[in-house]
């Protein structure tokens, strides 16, 4: 029996697969737990179009994280923050410090796609990485100025 994985079944398959079972186990184990249900020609091209309409969108992604690759390359971008009298910073510089930054010059870049291998706590100029899609990651230059407050 022809049956849709709705769930990752060991063994079978992962979800949205087409597996070729006995009966008694699509019946009595996959169909009744609910994870797979019986392929119908009309089940199986509506997954056949969310498949191909899951891979266009992941390719459109992929050419937008790409074009703003292009434009930031290279790139600094400021962030102020408070500073004592010594030039140490209140607090840290973190991604979503350098995030608002992105914004403030016309980028909008998620404070997940920031990587920093540790928050950056004192002033000067630093180089981070932003992972923007899988495979696709740029380095910009921040700078950290110290405001004196």
């Amino acid at each position: 029996m022809r049956v849709i994985l709705l769930k990752d079944v060991k063994g079978q398959g992962k979800k949205g697969d087409v597996v070729d079972v006995s009966d008694s186990y699509a019946r009595n184990y996959l169909i009744k737990g609910g994870y797979a249900e019986v392929a119908t020609a009309v089940k199986i091209n509506d997954i056949a179009q969310k498949k191909a309409a899951a891979d266009f969108h992941k390719a459109e992604e992929l050419k937008a994280a790409r074009e703003v690759a292009a434009t930031l390359k290279g790139k600094k971008f400021t962030v102020k923050v408070k500073a004592g009298a010594g030039g140490r910073l209140f607090g840290s510089v973190t991604a979503a410090d350098i995030s608002a930054a992105l914004a403030e010059g016309g980028y909008t870049v998620d404070k997940k796609k920031i990587v920093l291998s540790s928050p950056l706590r004192e002033a000067g100029e630093y180089e981070v990485e932003l992972r923007l899609f899988e495979g696709v990651s740029v380095k910009i230059g921040v700078k950290v100025e110290a405001i004196s407050g």
